[in-house]
């Protein structure tokens, strides 16, 4: 193998590596958790608790997350309890909800243009918004 095969297995690999983060975070029921998790540390049954998910739904959710190093674990006693290692992480949701803020913004002021449109040409606004 060359340098230069073995640098785009490597930029390979790391795209891999990157989707399957994104992969982690790419479930309701995993983003809810994480939410929860940025007030501190939680227990399974306090996770589910909060959601009001089966418990088995949890554990399998926290499964996926554990096994992409997305949470830490600690025992105590016969209770585990999750926490979010890297406080960077709460980070990135944050830009992405900002950034899905500005797309929902944009969606709106879109709408309004569309409603705005249909009633300055005399359809009504009922219609409109029908579509």
């Amino acid at each position: 193998m060359t340098q230069g095969t073995q640098r785009l297995d490597d930029a390979e690999r790391l795209r891999q590596f990157k989707a399957e983060f994104f992969k982690a975070l790419g479930h309701p029921l995993r983003v809810r958790i994480l939410e929860l998790l940025k007030n501190g540390p939680l227990s399974v049954t306090q996770i589910q608790e909060a959601t009001g998910v089966p418990a088995s739904s949890v554990s399998q959710q926290l499964a996926v997350l554990r096994g992409r190093n997305v949470l830490a674990t600690e025992r105590r006693g016969t209770t585990i309890i999750y926490s979010v290692p890297d406080p960077e992480l709460f980070e990135l949701l944050d830009v992405a909800r900002r950034i899905f803020n500005a797309h929902l913004s944009d969606t709106v002021d879109l709408l309004r243009l569309v409603e705005d449109e249909g009633t300055a040409v005399g359809e009504p606004l009922a219609a409109v918004r029908s579509r």
